[in-house]
């Protein structure tokens, strides 16, 4: 452990050129790509240290390519440890350099600097750094979805501000805020001086879904009766489109709406029942009437959708995807019950038993992709969000063997910090060989 000490101490005070070469086998580029074995346990913080180090210096080179290979290193990272202390050291550099890449870089760039803030935001939890992160990032994101219409860095930066105000919003105004920037890329009719674009189907279902995600944190809809029936209209839309992502995520929100009571409270209205009331203000009789109308032909579509016959090319998974979904719906407008699943995570298991916390699971897992068990079984936050408590033995996590092949595969972080560290004292001990 000391020699490796010495190595990193070496090259913090190597000279510059010695990264700046145009050389593959002196580039920064090349510092992030190569492979090797996988070094012993005691080595690894050292080893990810280092990595996250260089990455960080990395993200002020003027090549787009390193910046983005540095990027992918820390989301890497990110991913396959929960990295409190570097975090610790660095947070307002590392918050503050993404953002700039998002706002200067490619799409490439923005998308991955994006996906750094959101795993930061999931890193620190709950608390005035999470709160920082939202404030300091809503407005430069917000810009950024309008001045591009690539769909890797506006989806990207949907699901970023998703999670950033899940973390970190610490009132409902300020939920409701990234909701509406983030409804606004499909539906600006709700928004003023919003010039309307044709969206992809990918763009469509990442807004939906990021949408409805902040939905689950919102105790009830506080926007008006207008703005609830326009939403309501434009998902019944969405579920006529040929996209069945789209199809999918338009009726997951609905089932969310339905959920929160929020659209009975209405149909109840226009029906005349008794002892219910709609705070938001008065609501002339018309208006209540054409609500129960368009729950109606909702709850028709959603029939139909159960039951959907595939046509010819059709991708039989996909399909099979949508029926299962809107039969759980059908099951849930008649029974009230909504459908249970139940994910292992090492000798434990995370249950859900409403639309809501399906939701926030499905949306959590697609983000964190292969760092999902990792950070179930130790981001004290997700702990909180899913009330989950990760089997120990030992005082250490259980992890299934699967699980171990991917945290010790020489893709992982660990494997490239070992190889970095090793490669740059090769490196060293040439130079100093010219030299002698």
């Amino acid at each position: 452990m000391k020699s490796l000490n010495i190595a990193e101490a070496q090259l913090k005070n190597a000279p510059m050129d010695l990264f700046d070469s145009d050389d593959d086998t002196c580039s920064v580029s090349s510092f992030f790509t190569t492979r090797s074995e996988r070094p012993d346990m005691d080595e690894v913080h050292v080893h990810k240290d280092f990595m996250l180090d260089q990455s960080l210096d990395a993200l002020y080179e003027k090549r787009s390519s390193t910046r983005e290979q540095a990027l992918a290193s820390i989301v890497d990272a990110f991913k396959s440890d929960l990295q409190h202390e570097f975090v610790q050291k660095n947070f307002a550099t590392l918050l503050h350099q993404c953002l700039h890449c998002i706002k200067k870089g490619s799409s490439k760039e923005s998308s991955l600097a994006s996906h750094v803030i959101g795993l930061l935001a999931l890193t620190v939890g709950h608390g005035d750094q999470s709160q920082e992160i939202l404030g300091d990032s809503v407005t430069p994101l917000s810009q950024a979805l309008k001045s591009n219409h690539e769909a890797l860095k506006i989806t990207s930066i949907l699901e970023c501000l998703a999670v950033i105000t899940f973390v970190g919003g610490a009132n409902a105004e300020q939920t409701e805020r990234s909701m509406q920037i983030i409804w606004q890329m499909i539906h600006p009719k709700l928004v003023c001086n919003v010039v309307a674009t044709k969206s992809s189907p990918l763009v469509i279902t990442t807004v939906v879904s990021s949408w409805a995600f902040l939905l689950t944190t919102v105790d009830r809809w506080t926007l008006g009766p207008k703005i609830l029936q326009e939403t309501v209209t434009y998902l019944s839309t969405l579920m006529e489109t040929d996209d069945r992502s789209v199809r999918i995520a338009a009726g997951e929100a609905l089932a969310l709406l339905f959920e929160m009571g929020t659209l009975e409270k209405f149909d109840a209205k226009a029906k005349g029942s008794a002892n219910v009331s709609v705070k938001e203000g008065s609501v002339s009789q018309e208006a209540l009437i054409n609500m129960d109308i368009l729950i109606s032909k909702v709850t028709n579509q959603v029939r139909d959708l159960a039951v959907e016959a595939g046509g010819k090319g059709c991708a039989k998974k996909d399909l099979n995807t949508q029926r299962s979904l809107f039969k759980d719906l059908v099951e849930f407008l008649e029974g009230g019950v909504a459908p249970e699943t139940s994910t292992k995570i090492g000798g434990a298991s995370i249950e859900t038993s409403t639309w809501c916390q399906m939701i926030q699971l499905n949306f959590l897992k697609h983000f964190l992709g292969g760092g999902f068990i990792k950070h179930m079984q130790e981001n004290e936050l997700l702990h909180d969000v899913f009330s989950f408590t990760p089997k120990k033995i030992g005082g250490h996590s259980t992890m299934t063997n699967e699980e171990k092949r991917l945290f010790q595969s020489p893709d992982s972080a660990v494997s490239k910090a070992r190889t970095q560290l090793m490669k740059r004292q090769r490196m060293i001990s040439n130079k100093e060989a010219l030299f002698n």
